[in-house]
């Protein structure tokens, strides 16, 4: 099953990677200092892990500097996971204000369901609220998600057709509750050499064909 400190990273990644990836590389998060005749662009992300402290239990720490700190301890079982932590994260006004996370995962390898919070302790708020449900099957993959406190609804599809020549279909469903804004997205892919791979993605805001290698 998916497993909690990487379950929201992973639920719907195989209709996200076919829909999006390669079309347009995100800018990398990075923090930008500039002195009076010099810039600095800076950005580390450290993260170790000790495991089986006792069966089923470790922990795990993460350093985005210079963004956000955060220690956490997982149970891992078969059926279910749970992590829970404390840290650190960055404010443009008051420095850095502590925060409280907590996700769990119960399911198996076809079925998984989960959630995430983040809480800052300072502001009294929630930074995250998230919840997702998986399916998971040999040539099917399904997933909805609630993110952004709640207010995207996220709904994805993902079929092999065709493994021998890497022929798949995905679909998703983005609805914001707050403006009231529907996106559709239908993507295929087709390998039509053995280096090349074509990807092809409508939705309702256009068109758009990528070739890419293997």
């Amino acid at each position: 099953m998916s497993k909690c400190p990487g379950f929201f990273i992973n639920i719907g990644k195989e209709a996200k990677d076919l829909l999006y990836k390669g079309y347009g590389q995100q800018p990398p998060v990075h923090f930008h200092q500039q002195f009076v005749n010099m810039n600095c662009d800076l950005s580390c992300d450290l993260s170790c892990g000790i495991e089986e402290i006792i069966p089923g239990l470790g922990t795990a720490f993460r350093l985005i500097a210079p963004y956000a700190g955060k220690v956490e301890v997982q149970y891992l079982h078969d059926y279910a996971a749970v992590t829970a932590g404390t840290g650190v994260i960055a404010n443009a006004y008051s420095g850095y204000n502590p925060i409280i996370s907590f996700s769990g995962v119960i399911g198996s390898t076809y079925i998984s369901l989960g959630t995430d919070l983040v809480f800052d302790v300072t502001a009294k708020t929630f930074n995250r609220i998230d919840a997702g449900l998986s399916l998971r099957f040999p040539s099917l993959v399904a997933s909805l998600t609630l993110n952004d406190k709640l207010d995207n609804l996220r709904a994805s599809w993902y079929h092999t057709v065709n493994p021998l020549t890497q022929t798949v279909v995905a679909a998703e469903v983005k609805h914001s509750f707050s403006i009231s804004d529907t996106t559709i997205t239908l993507g295929t892919q087709q390998a039509i050499f053995a280096s090349t791979l074509v990807k092809a993605r409508v939705n309702t805001k256009g068109f758009v064909l990528l070739f890419s290698g293997l």
